[in-house]
């Protein structure tokens, strides 16, 4: 018998259970932490995962929206703290936290997601001593990536101005802070490689926290400094901030107005060397020339000098003649030795030659057809034709009659 309560739809249970769900207080907006666990990103950009502890497990949902503000990138048994609400996904009857922020249970997001970044580059090799680019000694060009109206700017153009008059400066201006700023640092470094006058680049911006620093902890910085074909010295900061940018860089400076002292010389110091190498330059030149001029007056004083006929003339003239004498003479005997091995050589050669063996009045006897030799009468038979081989020409033979085929 049926009974006389009324029946619902499945459609009409699930929707007022999760009615039920979305009135609660609770269950609109609360934190949960626990562990990560089947975590999945799927192609869509959502991640699908479990947060788990000791003894229970709810299945989370995290939109694309919301895991594109990540600065972190969730990973399997990472704990974590997730603010989100519960509800009741409608095909599978189940309920699931949606989440509309995560950040790492016990350390910042900021912390993890530098850790993560850094071992990810250092795998890649961003980091290689062996790759960075070497400071042009005296650079006629300084090229600066950071905001325009900071005091790091100032200190740099300074300092530059101070130190190394004359240089030409291209500031590439971006913002050093926020979501645009990773995206116009990189642009600004592309664009002193494209422009190309830039000898060297500097890259940084004044001190701050972590979260005002950020842009330059970001991956797309990072390649763009790595891609430089410029020397980049990144100064980020004040000497105890470190960032990803310091270490993929060629250089790193502690502060912006370090940086500038790093890039370009004192102009009097170097004018005060230049000076110096002159000085020593004209006294060893000097010195030469002092020393050829001695060499010179001791030569004139000379007996050669002075009396060259006697040194012509005289017993080395005579030693020479000597010399020349021994020489032909060593010559004409080597060759008249050379002459007579050749000749001895030749007569061997001749010896063991066919043609010389010919000569003495034997032939050799080839097949007509298949041009072999003939060694032994057994190998021919009546009728064949043979090519008798003289030490002057040849005789076409018909072969009449064979002996002496016996073994």
């Amino acid at each position: 018998m049926v009974s006389s309560m009324r029946i619902i739809t499945v459609s009409e249970l699930t929707s007022y259970i999760k009615g039920v769900f979305e009135r609660d207080a609770l269950l609109v907006s609360l934190w949960v932490k626990g562990e990560i666990s089947n975590l999945k990103q799927a192609g869509s950009g959502h991640i699908y995962f479990s947060l788990k502890d000791s003894t229970c497990c709810i299945k989370s949902v995290m939109f694309r929206s919301r895991a594109s503000r990540l600065v972190f990138v969730p990973e399997n048994g990472m704990s974590v703290r997730v603010r989100g609400y519960v509800s009741v996904y409608d095909r599978d009857g189940s309920y699931q936290l949606y989440a509309e922020e995560m950040e790492p249970d016990g350390v910042g997001a900021l912390y993890v997601a530098f850790e993560q970044l850094k071992e990810k580059l250092r795998l890649e090799g961003l980091f290689d001593q062996s790759k960075k680019k070497k400071l042009p000694p005296l650079p006629g060009c300084i090229g600066i990536v950071t905001s325009p109206t900071g005091a790091a700017v100032r200190d740099i153009i300074e300092i530059i101005g101070r130190r190394w008059p004359g240089a030409l400066i291209i500031l590439a201006p971006v913002t050093v802070q926020g979501d645009t700023a990773p995206g116009q640092i990189a642009a600004g470094i592309r664009m002193m490689n494209a422009h190309g006058r830039a000898e060297v680049i500097i890259a940084g911006r004044g001190g701050g926290s972590l979260e005002e620093l950020w842009a330059f902890n970001t991956e797309e910085v990072a390649r763009a400094i790595y891609m430089s074909r410029i020397p980049v010295v990144s100064a980020v900061g004040h000497e105890t901030d470190f960032t990803i940018a310091d270490m993929v860089a060629d250089l790193r400076a502690p502060t912006p107005s370090a940086a500038a002292e790093l890039v370009v010389p004192v102009k009097a110091d170097i004018e005060y060397t230049l000076a110096t190498l002159g000085h020593r330059m004209f006294r060893a030149i000097n010195k030469q020339l002092q020393g050829a001029g001695r060499r010179l007056e001791n030569c004139m004083q000379s007996r050669a000098y002075r009396r060259p006929v006697d040194v012509l003339c005289g017993p080395r003239a005579m030693a020479c003649d000597s010399s020349i004498k021994g020489l032909q003479k060593s010559m004409q005997n080597f060759i008249t030795g050379s002459k007579n091995n050749f000749s001895s050589l030749a007569g061997r050669l001749n010896t063991l030659s066919p043609l010389g063996t010919l000569a003495r009045g034997y032939s050799v006897c080839i097949k007509a057809d298949s041009g072999q030799i003939v060694r032994d009468a057994g190998d021919i038979e009546p009728g064949e034709w043979v090519n008798i081989e003289l030490y002057r020409g040849s005789i076409k033979c018909e072969v009449k009659d064979v002996t002496g085929t016996d073994s």
